[in-house]
């Protein structure tokens, strides 16, 4: 007898708390750097789901030259978002049977390199919610670069989602955005030391405690317009 599907149910659920963005991916073969889990960790999760949070609009275009204080606390905030939107979605598998395993919205665990326990942008990606873009984040149709993302693997039966093709395209924004030259025309050369150093110095000199930038983010817009948005379009 066949499982019954609960990807429907499950996107519903998760849309209706709050998610932006949902999609489903198979994790089996994810190098070491997108997942660094022990294998008995992850012994039978074999479907990951992606859900994403569109960040404000509002609060990265104030972004000019570095990070601001508002896009710090709403960056904070829009973690612990995806952590308790994780800790629900767990909770929904796990009352219909199923093992869930809520991987934090930010846990990286080596910054020079910037590893962390799974890559929430890899698995978005092989999920179907965007495509990894010039400036090494995760791209949506809907909102550009403009998201936070967290993942919960599990062993719920559910129908896995298509990945996008790559749709940067012509557009150049994010690599002009970038004060330290680290984005580069091909995305696989993208300069993770120098971006780490000129975080760094940006952090630094905005008086916060987060490694963020948003530079690349503010600048990666989406590709269509979305309803209601006065925002201009890239590329």
């Amino acid at each position: 007898m066949q499982e019954k599907d609960y990807s429907g149910e499950l996107k519903e659920y998760a849309l209706t708390q709050g998610a932006s963005l949902f999609g489903v991916a198979d994790v089996a073969g994810l190098p070491e750097r997108q997942c660094s889990l022990p294998a008995k960790t992850l012994d039978g999760l074999d479907n990951a789901v992606s859900i994403a949070f569109h960040l404000s609009d509002r609060i990265l275009e104030d972004i000019v030259d570095g990070p601001t204080r508002l896009y710090f606390f709403h960056y904070q905030r829009v973690n612990v978002f995806l952590d308790e939107l994780g800790l629900k979605v767990s909770n929904f598998i796990q009352s219909r049977g199923y093992d869930a395993l809520p991987i934090p919205a930010s846990q990286i665990i080596d910054w020079e390199k910037q590893w962390a326990h799974v890559s929430h942008k890899h698995i978005a990606a092989r999920a179907g919610i965007g495509w990894i873009g010039r400036n090494n984040l995760l791209v949506s149709p809907q909102f550009g670069s403009r998201q936070r993302l967290i993942t919960v693997l599990t062993n719920m039966p559910l129908k896995l989602d298509k990945p996008l093709p790559w749709g940067c395209g012509e557009c150049r924004a994010c690599i002009s955005s970038c004060p330290s030259q680290s984005i580069k025309e091909n995305p696989e050369d993208f300069d993770h030391i120098g971006c780490f150093q000129m975080v760094k110095v940006l952090v630094k000199k905005a008086g916060i405690s987060q490694n963020i930038c948003g530079l690349c983010v503010k600048a990666c817009r989406p590709q269509k317009p979305v309803a209601g948005s006065r925002l201009p379009v890239s590329g």
